[in-house]
């Protein structure tokens, strides 16, 4: 049986369409926002004191870190994809989970990429947040599909290497 990972190979045709699924649904919900928030920092309250649907321009990254870094930040998603592609057979990727979570990551990326590439800024719209006492807002930074796939990929990833390196090892017989 031939043990080289093929492109084509069945695992990897689950990591390209859950790929090609988070970039497609990520894009959709972007284009949403886009045609019914058309106006920069435009936003609509959907739960008084806790969500909203927001129109924010993001050219950095995280928590906007790194704002006005668009390019760089394209190439260094661009690089991450290549390498991420070359390393796939660490991730787990012999499991459906390990798949799924690799899925997640590179569709992630993928969807804030386009964005960087065909917008100059990624578009964040989901926004958390509680309402002070004195009426101004405490809020986690407006977010995307992308980044939430992004995270939860990582996170599977994390745990399942935590569980690999920490799963009882085989004895060996003498």
């Amino acid at each position: 049986m031939n043990q080289n990972p093929s492109l084509l190979s069945t695992p990897n045709r689950r990591i390209a369409a859950i790929a090609l699924l988070i970039l497609a649904v990520d894009q959709l919900t972007k284009a949403i926002v886009l045609r019914f928030l058309p106006i920069v920092w435009e936003e609509k309250t959907v739960l008084d004191g806790f969500f909203k649907v927001v129109h924010w321009q993001n050219t950095g990254a995280a928590w906007s870190s790194f704002a006005g870094k668009n390019g760089w930040l394209a190439i260094i998603a661009i690089v991450a994809l290549v390498i991420l592609f070359f390393s796939r057979h660490h991730f787990n990727s012999h499991s459906l989970l390990g798949q799924f979570a690799f899925g997640l990551v590179i569709g992630g990326i993928l969807g804030n990429l386009v964005d960087r590439i065909f917008r100059q800024h990624v578009v964040d719209f989901l926004r958390f947040y509680l309402r002070r006492r004195g009426g101004d807002e405490l809020g986690f930074p407006a977010f995307n599909i992308a980044d939430s796939a992004i995270c939860v990929g990582v996170t599977l990833v994390f745990l399942l290497t935590w569980r690999n390196e920490h799963a009882p090892k085989p004895v060996e017989s003498p």
